[in-house]
């Protein structure tokens, strides 16, 4: 039962913290970390026990699933250019370099061991960049950090777990090792793309045999990234790959006919499901933290001399990431606006570039999946401990917090008088969208033979037709290039909007009265209120 209240007491803090986060100016996960700390305080004296294993196989795959998903696929083919460089390039770099320099710094923690916690420090989280930068990035740039943080979440944690090997073992050839790397990286990426393509035919078939059932959808959705990634574990590849790919590859099944309601399911639970993860590992963290600050002290007679040396350590490694990443920045930045002014394309000169370099340094944030990989390093190795393991959590942990708290000072300065101007490309294609299906659907009408045999149904069906396409006809006029039409357009649809509403609004406090007076049961009532608040939905909020 222990176990059972203190998930409770977490996911109860996980949503409190999203509460405090509008409240107080500071972003979600140093929140988080900070109401983790504060129920680890001795007073209180919350314990959880990680499973390194556990822990990794439980939070990283449906957190990359869901990362690849929601990736937008156009921007990361068109920028895959940048991306690739930082994704893979600066990795190799970030590895090679950190690595040595921890080596040096602190000589008791193994070449091996520290080039496998630059690796685990080499990946970023763009949605901790996207609650700091609140929507003010301009969109470019927002597009790589996103990439990046899909693409190097997979390389960091393969070069991670390869880096682990060798500390275990004692052996490592590079010859091998890349080879070894790209056959693992190819093998996971098939493995999650053939599990989610069955998948998809699986559902595919259902549908087809009426099995339309939204929960049963969403349940083989919810199971997929874990199967993903036991799978290509059980067969030597990249768990990590392979659900990276299987979610880049179900956004393409989920466009599945008949299935909008578990569309709208899905959309829903892998919402709650990222957003619970995510907190949950931050909370973690900050759970974590007075016991890794005393395991880190632990074999000293004295803690603060030895925590304030630890904090000096934590800084220069942080220091040193920051550096490289904008030396491999600044380099390829220059390369890349070399290239393109060659090509005749200038996609990012809205920002200066000095400035564009800063942000995508100083957005470079540490998170979840930095803290999931280093949380599962082995407690043993070769039957004795894990050389520094404490110490490798506490700089990660420490990392993690020095990349928040600078990206909260250093991205609202550097952003400090950048006029983000609307996405009127995006504005037009979802323009053209709207006024392209709504011809679509008034043409099919058009063309829609009467099926009624006698002419009382004909003359219904053509009023029914009537009234169906005069509705497209209305989204037609919104979307005219006339900007005096449009204005019109938008006033009626914002006044008809506020209309239904209200009256969407008056239905459900009837729903409600005959529900208190038991002329309706439950069931009516569940039913009913559900084609309400779907009515709700599409109209979006007004203000």
């Amino acid at each position: 039962m222990q176990t059972a209240y203190t998930v409770l007491i977490l996911l109860m803090l996980v949503g409190l913290s999203r509460l405090i986060g509008r409240v107080i100016p500071l972003p979600l996960p140093l929140v988080q970390i900070a109401a983790g700390a504060l129920l680890a305080w001795p007073t209180l004296g919350l314990h959880v026990a990680l499973d390194p294993e556990l822990f990794l196989f439980l939070f990283l795959p449906p957190l990359l699933f869901s990362d690849g998903w929601r990736m937008p696929k156009r921007e990361l083919w068109r920028l895959r250019g940048p991306i690739l460089t930082l994704a893979v390039g600066l990795v190799l770099f970030t590895v090679v370099g950190a690595g040595y320099f921890i080596h040096w710094l602190l000589p008791s923690v193994p070449l091996p061991v520290a080039f496998a916690l630059a690796a685990v420090l080499s990946p970023t989280d763009a949605v901790a960049v996207s609650a700091i930068a609140r929507n003010r990035l301009p969109m470019p740039l927002m597009h790589m950090l996103q990439g990046e943080a899909l693409m190097n979440d997979a390389s960091g944690l393969v070069t991670f777990k390869f880096a682990l090997v060798a500390a275990v073992t004692g052996v490592f050839s590079l010859a091998n090792a890349s080879l070894t790397f790209v056959l693992v990286a190819v093998g996971g990426l098939a493995v999650g793309v053939a599990l989610s393509w069955l998948v998809g035919r699986l559902r595919a078939w259902m549908i087809n045999r009426g099995w339309e059932d939204p929960a049963t959808h969403v349940v083989f959705m919810l199971l997929l990234p874990f199967a993903a990634y036991v799978l290509a574990e059980r067969l030597g590849a990249s768990g990590i790959l392979s659900a990276v790919a299987a979610g880049m590859m179900q956004s393409w099944l989920d466009l599945l006919p008949r299935q909008t309601s578990t569309r709208l399911l899905n959309r829903s639970v892998w919402s709650l499901l990222e957003f619970a993860f995510n907190g949950l590992i931050f909370l973690l963290l900050g759970l974590q933290l007075p016991d890794i600050i005393k395991a880190v002290a632990s074999h000293e007679t004295s803690l603060w001399p030895t925590l304030l040396y630890r904090c000096f350590d934590v800084v220069a490694i942080f220091l040193v990431l920051l550096l490289l990443r904008f030396v491999w920045v600044q380099s390829t930045w220059r390369l890349s606006v070399f290239l393109r002014r060659l090509r005749g394309k200038g996609e990012m000169t809205q920002v200066p570039t000095a400035r564009s370099c800063g942000l995508l340094t100083v957005g470079g944030v540490r998170g979840a999946v930095t803290l999931a990989g280093v949380m599962s390093v082995p407690l043993l190795m070769g039957g004795v401990v894990f050389p520094e393991r404490d110490l490798l959590i506490f700089i990660a942990a420490g990392v993690i917090l020095l990349s928040l708290i600078a990206a909260c000072i250093a991205l609202p300065l550097l952003l400090r008088g950048i006029d983000i101007s609307p996405d009127n490309k995006r504005r037009h294609e979802v323009r053209e969208a709207w006024r392209k299906t709504a011809e679509a659907a008034i043409h099919a009408l058009e063309v829609e033979e009467a099926s009624a045999q006698d002419a009382a149904e004909a003359a219904l069906a053509a009023e029914l037709k009537a009234r169906i396409m005069s509705e497209y006809r209305h989204q037609l006029e919104v979307f005219n290039d006339s900007a005096e039409a449009q204005a019109l357009a938008f006033q009626m649809d914002l006044l008809e909007r506020r209309l239904r509403l209200k009256a969407l609004k008056a239905q459900r406090l009837e729903l409600y009265s005959l529900s208190r007076h038991h002329q309706i049961g439950d069931d009516v009532l569940r039913e009913v209120l559900a084609e309400l608040d779907l009515s709700e939905a599409k109209l979006g909020q007004v203000k």
